[in-house]
């Protein structure tokens, strides 16, 4: 790390016994330790220095990271980097036009949480449009019924099955290849099944996608935020 520690987040719970290092969503360094000394914190920072790098240039390297909005910087949709491009218009309306070539962000004033929105409500149409009929495939296929179909983008999950089987799903899928936002949608209803990931579990998205594997390692290369 050159002699500089690198920025980092400190939780103390005195009911731990250990120190342990994770990283939040945005890939900041979490510590959570009982109460210790700054020297013992600076040691262990230098002592992990290399895993700490590595972690966050994993971290970084993720595709689908919602982007600095620059003209020339990449979108993507079902598996694709597309190009981003900005323009200024006279128009008093912001508006996200998306083909073949791209997308195209057109606005009047530059305010980036509305340009933002705009590439949320996208997204979120596409799921919208895409994800209900995969699933009806999928529940024919394994012959399964499901409760409602739900979407809302967050920073963790890419879909999650209720108590109820209400199916919600992660309208950032829509950057994701197709066939591997079609395993994320038969993991979610073998759920219905089995509400655990024990042996039973995977033997069921295995009987349903057997190369299952490959969209698993497929997925952990985007984030969802």
């Amino acid at each position: 790390m050159n002699g500089i520690l690198p920025r980092y987040t400190h939780h103390i719970n005195p009911k731990l016994k250990h120190t342990y290092l994770s990283f939040d969503d945005e890939g900041g360094l979490v510590i959570r330790s009982p109460k210790v000394s700054h020297a013992y914190i600076e040691a262990l920072l230098i002592k992990k220095s290399a895993w700490i790098q590595r972690s966050q240039q994993r971290i970084e390297r993720k595709k689908g990271r919602t982007p600095t909005l620059l003209d020339g910087v990449h979108l993507y949709y079902l598996g694709t980097p597309y190009p981003l491009r900005l323009s200024l218009h006279t128009r008093r309306r912001t508006l996200l036009s998306f083909d073949e070539e791209g997308f195209h962000l057109h606005y009047h004033t530059f305010d980036q949480d509305l340009l933002y929105r705009h590439i949320d409500k996208f997204y979120k149409k596409e799921a919208e449009d895409f994800i209900p009929s995969r699933v009806e495939a999928w529940a024919q296929k394994m012959h399964l019924s499901y409760g409602k179909i739900r979407f809302r983008k967050t920073k963790r999950q890419w879909g999650s099955c209720s108590s109820q089987n209400n199916l919600s799903f992660n309208t950032m899928l829509m950057k994701l290849p197709k066939e591997t936002i079609d395993y994320v949608i038969v993991h979610e209803l073998a759920h219905i099944v089995h509400k655990h990931h024990q042996k039973a579990f995977w033997q069921l998205v295995e009987k349903t996608l057997p190369e299952y594997h490959e969209q698993i390692a497929q997925l952990r290369t985007f984030t969802p935020f």
